[in-house]
């Protein structure tokens, strides 16, 4: 999702894109200045001739956190396809790729925990002991080698919003027949970032050569998860009802992976603000009229 975003950006700008891909011969929505090469890194292939050409580097890939529940293998899974896949891209950058100036490689706020001290997390804060805490951690230090060879760039990426997928895709779901679910008691916190200013933060990183080491994506205004969905909920018009869903009832259909809907994570965006970076959509008002619109828009065609 967020690939497809910073694809089309790049190719409005003019870049020539490679995309890497376990599907390369797989038929995509076309989009100008691509070519798509092999990238299989658990069977240790990557299209080394392409990889030659490459200039900067973003790394996304990984198993979707939220597709499945979180069993012990799918746990394995998620981890294995973030620290493997970034060591493995690693080395073939540092073979074959001598051109490549930068390596900007996505990670998650799910590095940090639940709020403590009042604070919002910087990019200094230890990573949470918890699942997503330690395999953000492995995932982030898989890439530390690079830094010999070129820039390195992490982005630990707020709750992407978007209109194809991820959390708002799923609360706008029950809305269509009226039904606004409300998660837990509703007052976490959540640290969101519209998928368009991922884009484009992801395209500054590539551009501004002085940009290096650890940032925050997340608008520079957090709401809680009632605000969120109330929001969307006013923004599609008619009557929504909401429908709360108890702690445990959480628990008994997510699994593990309740404990990251349910706590406040408050994320300082401060850091990539002093670069110079500015966010399109500050507010979660802003961001889901413009998601709402994109959507319209694309159901009007």
């Amino acid at each position: 999702m967020v690939g497809r975003h910073l694809a089309k950006l790049l190719a409005n700008d003019g870049y020539e894109i490679i995309v890497f891909t376990r599907k390369p011969g797989k038929e995509y929505k076309y989009i100008r200045n691509t070519t798509y090469a092999e990238w299989n890194p658990l069977k240790g292939k990557i299209d080394t001739t392409q990889l030659a050409k490459v200039s900067a580097m973003v790394h996304l890939s990984g198993e979707g956190i939220a597709d499945k529940r979180w069993t012990e293998q799918r746990k394995t899974d998620i981890v294995d396809s973030r620290v493997l896949g970034t060591k493995f891209l690693v080395e073939q950058l540092k073979l074959h790729a001598a051109n490549c100036k930068v390596l900007i490689c996505s990670s998650a706020i799910g590095y940090y925990g639940k709020d403590g001290d009042g604070e919002p997390f910087t990019e200094n804060a230890r990573p949470a002991d918890d699942f997503l805490g330690r395999t953000c951690a492995l995932w982030e230090a898989a890439s530390e080698d690079v830094e010999t060879n070129m820039r390195r760039v992490i982005l630990r990426l707020g709750i992407v919003l978007a209109k194809e997928g991820g959390a708002f895709h799923e609360f706008n779901k029950p809305m269509n027949f009226g039904i606004m679910p409300i998660l837990g008691g509703g007052e976490q916190i959540v640290s969101w970032v519209h998928v368009k200013d991922v884009a484009r933060a992801m395209r500054f990183a590539i551009e501004r050569i002085e940009l290096a080491g650890i940032y925050n994506v997340v608008a520079p205004l957090p709401v809680t998860h009632s605000n969120m969905v109330h929001t969307m909920a006013k923004n599609k018009g008619w009557l929504k009802i909401p429908i709360p869903l108890p702690s445990p009832l959480v628990k008994l259909i997510l699994g593990e992976m309740s404990t990251e809907v349910l706590k406040s994570c408050t994320v300082s965006s401060e850091k990539i603000a002093e670069t110079g970076f500015r966010f399109g959509f500050r507010d979660i008002e802003t961001a889901v009229k413009d998601i709402l619109k994109a959507k319209e828009s694309k159901t009007s065609k």
